[in-house]
């Protein structure tokens, strides 16, 4: 879990740094730091904040208090990504090429923190356990909900944006890449990973 934190916040470093938009989870606390003059690393700590609270509510009495880990979750997410945009030794590139070069960096990293988030099996994060919270709740397909839980983040960033900043911010092409690219690299990172542990585990010797 810690790798898969200090992998998630360096692909949003990266895809900030890039200037083409950042992943649709990450769009909400973008905006918001760009209007509040925090950090975003801060921003995505209390938007997540949000979401667990949501949880709660949505949840109810069916709600498992294993779910106040997403806190920390949340807590080590913001923390890896303010610490990477402080140590990364570059700013936006001026070269086109470079920037999509550096939001696909972005992009495979991010994938490779959420699959071994997945592997680790200590919790989801918060966005993913509002989309459960809901899928439960309505009896929705779970991707049919986190489609339209990612679109309605980008909507909300847009609107957000165009009114307090006067212009779009954090969502342009690069969005959309990281939308439909994401979920495919983090399967084929979770499929890599089980055969390693496959393998790992053919080979320890049978107990008697």
């Amino acid at each position: 879990m810690a790798c898969s934190l200090l992998l998630m916040g360096l692909g949003v470093s990266l895809q900030i740094k890039a200037s083409l938009g950042t992943s649709p989870i990450s769009s909400i606390p973008y905006v918001t730091a760009q209007i509040s003059g925090l950090t975003v690393g801060t921003t995505t700590i209390i938007v997540n904040a949000f979401f667990v609270l949501a949880q709660f509510a949505i949840l109810r009495r069916e709600v498992s208090w294993t779910t106040l880990l997403q806190l920390l979750m949340a807590a080590g997410m913001g923390g890896a990504i303010d610490l990477w945009n402080a140590l990364l030794p570059f700013d936006t590139p001026d070269s086109y090429v470079a920037q999509w070069l550096l939001c696909a960096a972005g992009i495979v990293t991010l994938a490779l923190g959420v699959s071994l988030e997945i592997r680790s099996d200590l919790t989801v994060a918060a966005g993913e356990g509002i989309v459960q919270a809901v899928a439960h709740k309505t009896g929705a397909v779970f991707g049919n909900v986190k489609v339209a839980f990612d679109v309605s983040c980008v909507v909300v960033a847009l609107v957000c944006a165009v009114v307090c900043l006067g212009a779009p911010a954090g969502v342009r092409e690069g969005t959309v890449a990281a939308a439909l690219c994401v979920g495919v690299c983090t399967k084929g990172f979770s499929k890599v990973i089980r055969r390693l542990d496959e393998r790992r585990w053919a080979r320890r010797p049978a107990r008697a």
